[in-house]
């Protein structure tokens, strides 16, 4: 399937309002006549930003699943709470739907997020033709199943609102929260600076390649065809020139 890319038809786009403009090679950097905001035909250093947000990411994910999210000091003692011990309790005490909607949001979700843009970013750092329209379907549900990782840190919010409305104990967030906080927006910030179209770059490289070596076989073919026709006509003369002279 061939079919003209937007960098071979010499246009960019705007990462900030998407108006595609002509690309104008100059010294100085080009700006959207629109929203006058810096024009590129890839996000700079997409790659290196990548890779610094998921290694913060990884790094706080471990604390996020070892220090409490939560603090319950009442009456009757305190208590602390990680992100699996809540997991727990809900499934214990019978409210499994509940354990299940958290767990798939609080440990679940950031792994995933986590392993699928360690994927293509090598991936695209290696620059391999695997699978670009899985890896784009991936890409784009990392973006829209990024927002709910927070389901965590939204229950311990409004635990902590409602327990002080009622005055029954004192609930504070804990550093757990804090590191899966940042892990969320780490990663969020992460797939933000992935740029999508360097999973297609490789596949348009290797496409422009098989048509350049499509159209030089052709033109080689045809130069060999047409000095065979000369050479043949060559023979044809010197055949008919023998028999001339073999006449007279």
């Amino acid at each position: 399937m061939k079919y003209v890319t937007a960098l071979r038809a010499g246009l960019v786009s705007c990462h900030a309002c998407g108006r595609v403009e002509p690309r104008i090679r100059s010294i100085t950097p080009q700006h959207c006549s629109r929203c006058g905001a810096r024009l590129h035909r890839r996000n700079p250093d997409s790659l290196m930003r990548t890779w610094a947000l998921l290694l913060a990411a990884a790094l706080l994910y471990i604390p996020a699943n070892l220090l409490p999210v939560m603090h319950t000091a009442s009456l009757l003692g305190s208590e602390d709470d990680t992100i699996m011990s809540g997991v727990v309790y809900f499934w214990t005490s019978g409210d499994w739907p509940l354990a299940v909607i958290v767990f798939i949001a609080s440990i679940m979700v950031p792994m995933l997020k986590l392993s699928v843009l360690v994927l293509l970013t090598v991936t695209a750092q290696r620059r391999s033709r695997w699978r670009p329209m899985q890896r784009m379907k991936l890409y784009r549900m990392v973006e829209r199943i990024g927002r709910w990782s927070m389901l965590d840190v939204f229950v311990v919010t409004l635990t902590v609102a409602l327990v002080r409305f009622k005055s029954l104990a004192v609930i504070t967030a804990g550093p757990g929260a804090i590191a899966f906080g940042s892990v969320v927006i780490l990663t969020m910030l992460a797939s933000m600076q992935f740029d999508p179209r360097l999973i297609w770059d490789p596949v348009d490289s290797a496409r422009a390649a098989a048509d350049a070596a499509d159209a030089s076989g052709s033109a080689g073919a045809a130069d060999a065809g047409t000095q065979s026709a000369i050479d043949t006509l060559g023979a044809t003369g010197g055949t008919q020139q023998s028999q001339d002279q073999k006449h007279d």
